[in-house]
C-alpha cells in the first residue's frame, strides 16, 4: 500500500504531518499532556509543516499506526531527563526530574521513525533521546566536567537572556549538519544539565562545543534525515542562521516524504 492511499496521509498540495512530542505533567487530580508553543511554532512557521501534539501516553499509542499518518518526527525539549535505567547509567542525579510516561513513547518512537525513514528532528532532550534510543548513554552532570564550560540555563537573567549565545560551535568538517548549514562561524545558545557521554553504535558527532561536549549528531545510514542538536533552535525569534537552516532542512524532508520520497539529512 503506497502512503497516498493510506487514510489521514498527506495528499498532494497539503502541508506535511508532523509529530511533535510532548510531556506528561501531573497536576493536583490529573495530569497533562504538555509541548511549548515555541516548538510548534517553529514546525509551522519556519519548517513550514503542520504540528500535531503526540501524547508521553506509552499505553495509548500504537507506534505504527501513528508513523503510518505522519511525514516527520519532532522530538522537542523538555525540563526532564531520560531515566538512568535506560542506558544503564545507575542512579539518578535528578530523581525528580524524569518523565518515565514520555521515555515509554520517544525512545520506541525515534527507532521506529529512523528505520521507516521518516524524517526526524531533535533539540536539547531530543538529541539525548535520540542517543540513548541507539544504545548510547548520557552524561548526568555535565557541569562537573574538569575544565569544561558550564553549560547550564543561567537562572540570573530574563527570560529572552537565557537563549542568547553561549558558545561556538564545532561542525565536523563534510557532516550533514555542515551541509545544511555552511562552514559557520556559528554561536549557540546552552541550557542543558545532561549531554551525551558514550555514542550509541550508529550514532554520528556533527558538531561539538569548545570544550567537546557534543552539541549535534545524525544516524548513520538512516534512509532519511535523522538530525539532533543539544541547544535550543527554536529560540529567540525571529529564528535566523543554522537555526533556521535546519528547520527549513526538515521541512523540505518533511515535504519530500509526504510527496512520496525520501530525502537524507545532509540533502538540500
Amino acid at each position: 500500500m503506497s502512503r497516498s492511499s493510506i487514510p489521514g496521509s498527506s495528499a498532494p498540495g497539503r502541508l506535511p504531518l508532523v509529530g511533535v512530542t510532548a510531556c506528561r505533567i501531573m497536576g493536583e487530580h490529573n495530569a497533562s499532556h504538555r509541548v511549548g508553543e515555541k516548538y510548534v511554532t517553529a514546525m509551522s512557521e519556519v519548517a513550514g509543516v503542520c504540528p500535531v501534539i503526540i501524547p508521553a501516553l506509552p499505553g495509548g499509542i500504537d507506534i505504527d499506526s501513528l508513523l503510518d499518518r505522519l511525514d516527520g518526527v519532532f522530538l522537542t525539549g523538555s525540563p526532564s531527563n531520560v531515566e538512568p535505567s535506560r542506558y544503564d547509567g545507575g542512579d539518578s542525579a535528578t530523581p525528580d526530574e524524569h518523565d518515565p510516561a514520555r521515555d515509554g513513547v520517544t525512545l520506541d518512537l525515534a527507532r521506529a521513525a529512523v528505520a521507516r525513514g521518516i524524517p526526524l528532528l531533535g533539540v536539547c532532550r531530543g538529541a539525548q533521546e535520540l542517543n540513548v534510543a541507539f544504545g548510547g548513554t548520557l552524561h548526568q552532570e555535565v557541569h562537573t566536567n574538569t575544565g569544561g564550560l558550564d553549560h547550564r540555563m543561567r537562572r540570573d537573567v530574563p527570560y529572552d537572556w537565557k537563549y542568547r549565545p553561549a558558545h561556538s560551535l564545532e561542525l565536523a568538517a563534510g557532516g550533514a549538519l555542515a551541509a545544511i548549514a555552511g562552514p559557520g562561524p556559528h554561536l549557540v545558545n546552552s541550557l542543558h544539565g545532561q549531554a551525551i557521554d558514550r555514542l550509541g553504535p550508529r550514532v554520528v558527532v556533527e558538531g561539538r562545543a569548545p570544550d567537546g561536549v557534543v552539541e549535534a549528531i545524525s544516524i548513520a545510514d538512516a534512509p532519511a534525515f535523522a538530525l539532533a542538536v543539544q541547544w535550543h533552535p527554536e529560540w529567540p525569534r525571529p529564528v535566523e542562521g543554522i537555526n533556521r537552516a535546519i528547520f527549513e532542512a526538515f521541512g523540505a524532508a518533511a515535504r519530500a516524504m509526504a510527496a512520496g520520497a525520501r530525502v537524507g539529512v545532509a540533502a538540500e
